[in-house]
């Protein structure tokens, strides 16, 4: 068997425009703007003045829960949790 123009073979890499191609974008990609999100600071009090109190009353009652030894845990409502992770 006989191959002609065997310097031809350099030539075409289908594969070289397209790594070039992505080279490109991955550089477009770092020059993007991120996006943000702003928080008015009326939006922020709303959310501390309400949270904070309902947060802390809450962890406090379960921070004397588990001193006082009557913390319960339902391990059957956690696995009812955990299963759709798990699938």
């Amino acid at each position: 068997m006989k191959i002609n123009e065997s310097h031809r073979i350099g030539n075409v890499n289908p594969y070289a425009k397209h790594k070039d191609q992505m080279q490109v974008s991955a550089a477009d990609k770092r020059n993007r703007p991120k996006d943000e999100v702003q928080i008015s600071t009326e939006a922020k009090q709303l959310l501390g003045a309400a949270g904070d109190e309902v947060r802390a009353r809450k962890v406090e009652e379960l921070k004397q829960q588990v001193r006082s030894g009557t913390y319960h845990v339902e391990a059957g409502k956690i696995a009812e949790k955990l299963l759709p992770y798990l699938k």
